[in-house]
């Protein structure tokens, strides 16, 4: 019969996140050694996640962190929703960000490889994932480097954690207005800044196709310029940032909402689980 009790069993869950029966398997193989039952599940878990490689990551959180002048936000991703709540991988998102941060990682590639646990942040994962039994991945990471930041994460669902987090980077000193402005973004998910951040191709794309619409609706030659500018400007309404209406007041441009309060957007970052 082997050496554990209740008490065994229960500290085996609290430190794994494994099942009763798991736990109860794992010690009765261990003869009752806790550390070397934690390895068997690990092994066993390692496995199962193996086979689970194909599957997709679509649940997950986003968390950020800012140090000395830069804010760090990833996006950890599993399987279900019944993990992305669990207690071990919302600590194992918090070691995660803690050790991307901490290496100044601005890449995927630089966050994987950086110091975490006893190994990389990628060995890290890989041992709690076998734990939870499902496969997680580090889908998204950046680095927001500026002089103040406004950082919003937002719960689509009040049972899990921040499924859109939004990093803005910005001079100024209203942070009321900078949060506000970082709702905004999670919001609408504006893809620039600024038009000029707005690719050449991409813009006069548009305007070929606004202009065959335009053209193909019959309206007169004279007036095309100025329907073409107008389709263009809504073009940009939808995809610029300074250029949106703001979501607290949409007959105002975000532009404008910053220069009332003598802020400068630098940089933004919107993160959306499973997007």
């Amino acid at each position: 019969m082997a050496n554990f009790n209740v008490a065994d069993v229960k500290v085996l869950r609290e430190r794994t996140g494994a099942g009763m029966v798991d736990s109860k398997n794992a010690l009765v193989e261990a003869e009752g050694d806790i550390e070397k039952a934690i390895e068997i599940l690990r092994l066993k878990g390692l496995k199962q996640v193996s086979k689970r490689e194909d599957r997709s990551t679509s649940e997950g959180l986003v968390a950020a962190k800012t140090v000395e002048g830069a804010t760090t936000i990833i996006e950890l991703g599993t399987e279900t929703d019944f993990v992305a709540k669990n207690e071990k991988f919302i600590a194992l998102a918090d070691k995660v960000l803690e050790a991307v941060a901490a290496a100044g990682a601005g890449s995927l590639e630089e966050a994987l490889a950086a110091p975490g646990g006893r190994g990389t942040v990628a060995d890290l994962i890989t041992d709690e994932a076998a734990i939870l039994g499902e496969k997680i991945e580090l889908r998204k990471v950046a680095r927001v480097e500026g002089q103040e930041f406004a950082v919003y994460l937002h719960k689509t669902s009040k049972d899990l954690p921040p499924q859109v987090g939004v990093v803005v980077a910005y001079t100024g000193s209203d942070a009321d207005t900078a949060r506000g402005i970082a709702q905004h973004v999670a919001m609408f998910d504006p893809a620039f800044l600024s038009r000029d951040e707005v690719p050449a191709d991409a813009v006069e794309n548009e305007r070929r196709i606004v202009t065959e619409i335009a053209t193909a609706e019959g309206k007169p030659e004279a007036a095309l310029p100025k329907i073409i500018e107008g389709r263009l400007t809504g073009f940009f309404k939808e995809r610029v940032l300074l250029d949106q209406g703001y979501a607290k007041d949409s007959k105002v441009a975000v532009a404008k909402i910053l220069d009332d309060a003598g802020l400068a957007v630098q940089s933004f970052v919107r993160f959306k689980v499973g997007a």
